[in-house]
């Protein structure tokens, strides 16, 4: 298996390739990727050391799948040049999420909808990853009316300069702002940019992605993002309504025995998902599971997962893993 690895030297780029060697995924091969500053530079793998290479000479190179974590310009204009030359491609940007012809995929979710021709495969935004792990047994069996989602997520989702602002706030207030605003020891209501309707690119992803990945336009979403002064993993308060009735104890059973799912739920032992827990973990962790009296067939969670691990890193790992395991490639 020859493997590209686009971003290599990246937040997310690094923590792929981590998970390459903890996985035991089968690389023969790696090319390791980044932009002109980086060329040359080596990586070590597996024991080995590997130089990074450009773009140009990766796709020359027709890996077996490349994994892109380079951003969205990268992605739209080089990923179909690898698919062009038989390279499969699993892209981390928003570039090809919600092209009508590319899946969207969370393994755990809708990984049977894969099928050999896909040569562009979109990894879905982090918060949105972590959210439909939790809900999607939920709704296969109460079937989701309406959801209301409020993200708490660090700033690690925005890239390492975020986490460098934090770093350095701490102790300075005079330092290079990614945010409008200073964000240690403050929250942000503001997640990537505002659209026109008032909603950040970050709420409509939510609500596009989500819909997506379910294969349910029917379901009525709302959402709020907001940034908050932790270095690492995402939490969500997510209020569901169902059409149908529920108990809790077979909403418990349902998350107890669903693929990449932790439930964390003893809030008399102060026991709930929490991002202190959760960070370097694959798995996604749900809590605080409690009846919504004010609506009929109403539902709380609360949902926490490393973003930089299964929110992209894991996520892609295991779509590729995915593809090897029904002969797809």
């Amino acid at each position: 298996m020859k493997i590209a690895v686009v971003g290599a030297t990246g937040l997310v780029g690094r923590i792929i390739l981590q998970l390459l060697e903890e996985r035991n995924f089968p690389v023969d091969d790696l090319i390791p990727v980044a932009s002109k500053n980086s060329l040359g530079e080596s990586i070590t793998f597996k024991g080995k050391d590997y130089s990074v290479v450009s773009v140009e000479e990766a796709v020359k190179l027709i890996p077996d799948i490349a994994l892109f974590s380079a951003g969205g310009s990268i992605s739209l204009e080089w990923a179909p040049k690898f698919a062009e030359s038989g390279s499969k491609v699993i892209d981390n940007s928003s570039a090809w999420r919600m092209d009508p012809h590319k899946k969207l995929i969370v393994p755990e979710v809708n990984a049977d909808s894969l099928m050999k021709d896909d040569m562009i495969i979109a990894n879905p935004n982090c918060s949105t990853i972590q959210m439909v792990v939790a809900i999607s047994p939920l709704h296969k069996k109460y079937n989701i009316k309406r959801l209301i989602i409020s993200t708490y997520q660090s700033v690690s989702g925005t890239g390492k300069n975020a986490v460098d602002q934090l770093k350095k706030e701490r102790t300075n207030d005079d330092v290079e702002k990614v945010y409008p605003h200073k964000i240690y020891q403050n929250l942000l209501p503001h997640c990537d940019v505002f659209e026109e309707d008032g909603y950040t690119k970050e709420e409509i992803k939510l609500i596009n992605e989500t819909r997506k990945i379910l294969n349910d336009n029917s379901i009525k979403i709302t959402s709020t993002a907001v940034r908050v002064p932790i270095e690492i993993c995402h939490g969500e308060s997510i209020n569901l309504e169902f059409h149908n009735k529920f108990e809790i104890e077979d909403v418990l059973e349902v998350l107890n025995s669903s693929p990449g799912l932790k439930v964390i739920d003893d809030v008399n032992n102060n026991l709930y998902p929490m991002p202190i827990s959760a960070a370097n973990k694959d798995d996604v962790y749900v809590g605080r599971i409690r009846r919504d009296n004010s609506v009929e067939n109403g539902l709380n969670l609360w949902v926490v997962a490393d973003n930089l691990r299964k929110g992209a890193a894991t996520n892609t790992i295991q779509i590729a893993e995915t593809l090897l395991e029904k002969n797809l490639l």
